[in-house]
């Protein structure tokens, strides 16, 4: 039986903002979405059961990680990711662009090679094509695929921007020729440019003509300001193609989220909920919260009552800050839990307001209180 094709359509919309629903033969993705970060083949510190108890639809895992540990051919043999980490989700991976950058100490660029890597585990040279990238990625049977691009530093240097952005664009080819044909799975391009309008706006234009399946903006949350984000956003807006998915990788805070759909974009990741849950910080429809805070110690009431979702509210903010300044797993297993249940029904929220035209209101209520 042949599987479903990949499809993207937009329900409604309200102004820039965007209700749309992505169609995989695994299931189907409503967007604006969040994608929890499953980087090693697990959302650390939670099983998929409780993933899909907050309404999580989708799941990111990386290409580098799992090529360096516990590598392709492991997990290949027994049918890809979805097999070996037991999740019946759409899994979107990453190409390991962003690594070139945030491990660059370990590595050098070569324009044919790619990036060659010495890994931060044993010290092991690896390559990493375009084609090796996608070769490693369809190894994986993920269903959204990313081409390899380069992710560089945040910088002023516009002649070492545009060098990157046009080495993206050559391996963006070389990406769509690897990847061939599988209508059942997804290709995005990847927008490169750093800060610069014109080269943010060559890079799409480019990629436009290669043609893909989707358009990921990259080269964001590495350094700049939340206004320098959402410039560069401002000035895609117009020019992204309103028939594709639009994604934002590794963003990111609610308040980002939130300027972002304002601006068009339909997707995003980002490892801060999971991250700051494991650490003791928890987002709620009042703020921020440091449960491992003294002022807890006396605090019997839970976490968040506006969070209905999930009922994690059984567990008073005491006893949290107690397992956290015990260094229980178990603080960091319920907090985890707590911000990506958070995260969903913002974004659950996020599609109600855009149905219903009230989106402005919406971001205008929570854009800095959240």
């Amino acid at each position: 039986m042949a599987l479903k094709d990949f499809a993207f359509k937009i329900l409604e919309t309200d102004k820039y903002a965007r209700c749309g629903l992505i169609e995989t033969h695994r299931g189907n993705i409503h967007t604006p979405a969040f994608m929890p970060v499953g980087t090693q083949a697990t959302v650390k510190a939670c099983t998929i059961d409780d993933i899909k108890k907050t309404g999580s639809e989708i799941i990111l895992g990386n290409t580098y990680h799992l090529m360096i540990r516990p590598g392709i051919e492991r997990i290949k043999r027994i049918g890809g990711l979805h097999n070996f980490m037991n999740c019946d989700l759409p899994i979107l991976t990453d190409s390991g662009g962003f690594q070139v950058m945030s491990l660059s100490k370990l590595n050098k660029i070569d324009r044919e090679k790619g990036a060659i890597f010495n890994s931060h585990v044993d010290g092991k040279k690896f390559y990493l094509s375009p084609e090796e990238s996608i070769k490693i990625q369809l190894g994986l049977n993920s269903d959204i695929v990313m081409i390899m691009d380069e992710c560089p530093k945040k910088t002023e240097n516009y002649d070492l921007i545009k060098k990157s952005m046009e080495l993206s664009l050559y391996w963006a080819q070389r990406s769509k020729d690897a990847f061939g044909k599988n209508s059942h799975k997804a290709l995005f391009g990847i927008i490169q440019g750093g800060l610069f309008k014109d080269l943010r706006s060559n890079s799409l234009q480019s990629l436009l003509k290669i043609g893909f399946d989707g358009y990921a903006i990259g080269g964001l949350a590495v350094g700049e300001s939340q206004k320098e984000m959402f410039n560069v956003l401002n000035d895609l807006k117009d020019k992204l193609p309103l028939e594709k998915p639009h994604y934002l990788m590794g963003v990111g805070t609610p308040s980002d989220i939130l300027g972002a759909v304002k601006r068009g974009i339909d997707m995003f990741d980002c490892v801060l909920p999971t991250r700051s849950g494991r650490t003791g910080l928890a987002f709620t429809w009042n703020g921020r919260v440091n449960i491992k805070n003294k002022k807890y110690q006396k605090d019997d009431s839970p976490l968040d009552k506006a969070c209905k979702n999930f009922d994690l509210n059984k567990y008073s903010k005491n006893y949290l800050n107690h397992l956290f300044n015990t260094n229980e797993i178990l603080g960091s297993m319920l907090l985890t839990l707590h911000n990506l249940n958070f995260y969903q029904e913002l974004m659950l929220a996020i599609r109600n307001n855009i149905k219903k035209g009230t989106f402005d209101e919406f971001h205008n209520k929570y854009k800095d209180k959240l």
